[in-house]
């Protein structure tokens, strides 16, 4: 018996906080320690004659409403399995769902999984505060980053605490209020691989693909978190972003999660799912800009931003065209544009600047001799009534704007008239 406690006392030594990583193996054996101790305990009841009229209750350990059923014990054995029950119980890890969670010992110390930087002013930070990086970290971020500056700022009674680099894709900042240890503001981001991410986000990925009309085989390609928490907010909130494609990397989608929340969801449309009346006007819409007719679709997407308000169609065609169509609070959006970059060459600043006040100068009139036709097909008006506005600020984009009416066009040129790009409503 002494032989297997010492056993078990050097696969704890293995821990998850240990130098090595805690790795399936040595999960397994750990539930097989466990295993173990329950059936020596079953096999010493018959030993004990005063038990026997009593039902039999097996090994209960709980922990944050997970419980490991146990019988409790007396004598000398017990003290040795009593040690290794609380071990077992410090090292186990929970499961939620059919997903590994987080190991208990963090759950009881999460300041055990705190990672510091050598010869920093660890004093500055209270238990208090310790535990709140560590909690903040753990439970929004997802992982214990790397504690690397802590700094105490008298004037504004905060100390900071940063973790990470800010270079790199993983980084923490954080502001604590020195005389309570509470959160005041936090920035945190991360880049995780998709099979990282929480199973309670994975396993919304197809409904959610359905529930806009888009293929649910699309797989996770890569997450990002993003977490903040400014003056006067009580908790951080998090925005967790999954990005997928399909099996050829051609396909694409994307899912936003505030908190636990699904807030925008895009992806590719299914064929049987394409509007063949809004393809045909987005058509129209293109050989009106272009005129070229009849391109060929590329892709078909839906995007739909709960938080913006907006439910987007989009189509995108040979030779990098593109039509928008948005139904959202502030009523209907319609964009149809050239999506190809046009690279001019300049020698110096003043160049630059000269090629801007050129746009910003370009005459009305050819404006107008180029606008005026495209959406008149496109949206059957005539745009004589209406009036244009310039904004130095953006050389290259005007307004027209009708004053009885909240109707607006947005139109994007280049330096000799041409339309690169206009946009009804939704501006």
């Amino acid at each position: 018996m002494r032989h297997k406690d010492e056993q078990w006392e050097k696969e704890i030594r293995k821990g998850p906080f240990a130098s090595s990583p805690f790795t399936e193996d040595h999960k397994r054996k750990v539930l097989q320690q466990v295993e173990w101790m329950k059936k020596s305990e079953e096999g010493s009841k018959g030993d004990r004659s005063e038990d026997s009229s009593r039902p039999s209750r097996p090994f209960r350990l709980k922990v944050n409403n997970v419980s490991h059923k146990r019988r409790p014990r007396k004598g000398p054995l017990v003290a040795g399995t009593g040690a290794l029950v609380i071990a077992a119980g410090l090292f186990l890890w929970i499961w939620n769902d059919g997903q590994l969670v987080k190991p208990v010992i963090e759950q009881i110390y999460p300041t055990a999984a705190l990672q510091l930087s050598d010869g920093l002013s660890i004093n500055l930070l209270t238990d208090r505060m310790k535990r709140n990086v560590a909690v903040t970290m753990r439970d929004d971020l997802g992982k214990q980053l790397r504690i690397t500056k802590v700094e105490d700022l008298p004037v504004s009674g905060r100390i900071y605490v940063e973790a990470g680099n800010e270079s790199e894709k993983e980084y923490a900042q954080i502001w604590l209020d020195s005389a309570t240890g509470n959160l005041r503001e936090l920035e945190m981001r991360r880049e995780m691989h998709p099979s990282e991410l929480e199973h309670r986000y994975l396993r919304q990925v197809p409904s959610l693909l359905q529930s806009i009309g888009s293929t649910p085989t699309l797989k996770p390609a890569s997450a990002r978190r993003y977490v903040s928490m400014k003056q006067g907010e009580m908790e951080p909130i998090s925005h967790t972003t999954l990005t997928l494609e399909n099996e050829t990397g051609h396909g694409y989608g994307e899912i936003v999660w505030q908190q636990d929340n699904a807030v925008s969801i895009t992806g590719d449309l299914r064929p049987d799912q394409i509007s063949q009346a809004a393809l045909a006007d987005a058509r129209n819409a293109i050989e009106a800009l272009s005129g070229k007719a009849n391109l060929d679709l590329v892709r078909a997407s839906r995007s739909k931003d709960d938080e913006l308000g907006k439910d987007t169609v989009s189509f995108s065609f040979k030779d990098n065209y593109f039509v928008q169509m948005t139904e959202g609070k502030e009523g209907l959006g319609y964009t149809v544009g050239d999506a190809n970059h046009y690279e001019q060459d300049f020698a110096d600043w003043e160049e630059i600047e000269a090629y801007y006040q050129e746009l910003y100068n370009i005459q009305e009139s050819l404006l107008r001799e180029g606008v005026e036709p495209i959406i008149k097909k496109i949206f059957k008006m005539d745009l004589q009534a209406y009036k244009l506005h310039r904004n130095p600020d953006h050389p290259g984009m005007v307004t027209f704007e009708l004053e009885s009416s909240t109707d607006v066009f947005q139109v994007e040129y280049r330096e000799d008239g041409r339309i690169k790009m206009i946009t009804r409503g939704e501006l």
